[in-house]
C-alpha cells in the first residue's frame, strides 16, 4: 500500500511537469505568431475542445483498460504536442495541437484522480490533496524553469524538445511498476458508456468552477497581465504563475490534516473568501509586486478547492467513481470552453485587469456552494 501511495503521488508530479511546460511559453508563441489577445483566446479554446471530445467516454475507457494503461497511452500525447507547438508556428496548427493536448490531458487527468481515490479507498488515508499539492510543486518547478529560460532568451523549441524525452522516461519509471488497485465500491449497476452528469455532480461543479477557472486563467494570462500592465523585466513577468503555484503547492501539501480536523465545508468557505480578497488585490494592484502578492493570496485561497470537488465527486457512491469524476469534469470543461475566448475578448477591449475581475463573482459562488462538500453517509 505504501508503494501505491507514493507512486500515485509521483504520477501527479510527472503529469504536472508534462502539462505545465508549455504555459510559460504561450506569451512567446503569441509574439512569434503575431496574435492579438482576442486571437490568442480563440486559439486557446483548442485544449478544452479536445478535452470535451473525450469526457463522455473517459469513464468507459478507464474502467475497461484501467488508470495505469490509460495514462501510459495518453500522457505522451501531452508531451509531444507541447514540443510540436514550438515549431509549427501557425494559429491553426497550434489550435489542433492544443486539441490533441486536451485529449491527452483530460484522459490522464481523470485516470490519475480515479487512481488516487482508489488508493484512498484501499488504505483508508487521505492522499488526494497531497497528490494535488505535489502536482502544484511539479507545475511550479516547470514554470520556474520556463521563467528562467525566458529570462535568458532561450528559444521555446530548445526548451520543450529537450524536456520531452526526459519526461517520457520519467513516466515509464513511475507508472510501469504501479500496482493495480481495486475500484471503490458503489451502489449502481454496470458501467455505462457515457458518463452523464447528475444533480449531485452539477452542484459540485457550481462549487469548483470559480477555483478551476481562476487557476486556468492564471496559467494562460497571468504572465501576459504583468507584461501588458507594468514595465518590468521578462523574468519578473514570468514570476506571476510560479507565485500562484508555490502558494497552491504549500497549501495542498498541508491541507489533508487541516481538512481532517475542521472538515471540508469550513475549510472551503474560509479559503474561498481568501481567494476573493486576493483577486480583488490583483485587479486593483498599482504595481507588479503587489500583483504578485495578489497571485500568492489567490493561490492560497484556491489551493484545495478543485481537488475537494473531485474527491467529493468520487465519494458520491451512486455509481463508479470514474463516472462521477468524469461527469463533474465534463460539465466543468463545457463551461470552461468559452472562457479563453471570453477572457481574450475582454482583455483586448478592456485589458487583462478587467478580464480577471470577471472571476470574482465565480469565487463568491464557490463560497456559497461549499455546503455541497458535506460528506455523504457510507454505503
Amino acid at each position: 500500500m505504501t508503494s501505491a501511495r507514493w507512486r500515485v503521488i509521483a504520477l501527479f508530479f510527472t503529469h504536472a511537469l508534462a502539462a505545465g511546460a508549455i504555459h510559460t511559453r504561450i506569451p512567446d508563441l503569441q509574439v512569434a505568431m503575431g496574435l492579438s489577445e482576442g486571437q490568442l483566446g480563440l486559439v486557446l479554446m483548442g485544449q478544452p475542445l479536445g478535452a470535451l471530445s473525450m469526457f463522455l467516454f473517459s469513464s468507459a475507457i478507464i474502467e475497461r483498460f484501467g488508470p495505469r494503461r490509460t495514462i501510459l497511452a495518453v500522457l505522451p500525447i501531452v508531451i509531444i504536442t507541447a514540443a510540436l507547438a514550438t515549431v509549427l508556428l501557425h494559429p491553426a496548427a497550434l489550435f489542433i495541437l492544443l486539441a490533441f493536448n486536451g485529449i491527452g490531458f483530460s484522459l490522464s487527468n481523470i485516470a490519475m484522480n480515479v487512481e488516487a481515490d482508489r488508493v484512498e479507498a484501499a488504505t483508508g488515508a487521505r492522499v488526494m490533496n497531497t497528490c494535488h499539492g505535489v502536482w502544484s510543486v511539479g507545475f511550479l518547478l516547470t514554470s520556474l524553469l520556463g521563467a528562467t529560460l525566458r529570462g535568458f532568451h532561450v528559444d521555446p523549441a530548445i526548451h520543450l524538445w529537450a524536456l520531452a524525452p526526459l519526461l517520457i522516461v520519467l513516466l515509464l519509471v513511475v507508472v510501469v511498476p504501479m500496482p493495480v488497485m481495486p475500484p471503490r465500491p458503489h451502489s449502481g449497476e454496470k458501467v455505462k458508456k457515457l458518463a452523464l452528469p447528475t444533480l449531485a455532480t452539477l452542484g459540485l461543479v457550481a462549487f469548483g468552477l470559480g477555483a478551476g477557472l481562476t487557476e486556468g486563467a492564471s496559467r494562460a494570462w497571468s504572465i501576459i497581465y504583468l507584461r501588458d500592465s507594468f514595465d518590468v523585466s521578462p523574468f519578473v513577468e514570468s514570476l506571476a504563475l510560479p507565485a500562484l503555484l508555490a502558494a497552491m503547492a504549500v497549501g495542498r501539501l498541508l491541507a489533508d490534516r487541516v481538512i481532517d480536523r475542521f472538515g471540508p465545508v469550513r475549510v472551503a468557505r474560509l479559503l474561498s473568501a481568501v481567494a476573493v480578497a486576493g483577486m480583488v488585490l490583483i485587479v486593483l494592484s498599482p504595481n507588479a509586486y503587489i500583483a504578485l502578492a495578489g497571485f500568492v493570496i489567490v493561490g492560497i485561497g484556491i489551493c484545495v478547492l478543485y481537488p475537494l470537488m473531485l474527491s467529493a465527486a468520487a465519494r458520491i457512491g451512486d455509481r463508479p467513481a470514474s463516472q462521477n469524476v468524469a461527469a463533474t469534469t465534463l460539465i466543468f470543461q463545457l463551461v470552461n470552453l468559452g472562457a479563453p475566448a471570453l477572457i481574450g475578448a475582454v482583455a483586448q477591449g478592456l485589458g487583462v485587469r478587467m478580464a480577471f475581475s470577471m472571476l470574482i463573482p465565480l469565487l463568491v459562488l464557490t463560497f456559497v456552494m461549499a455546503g455541497r462538500l458535506k460528506p455523504r453517509p457510507a454505503l
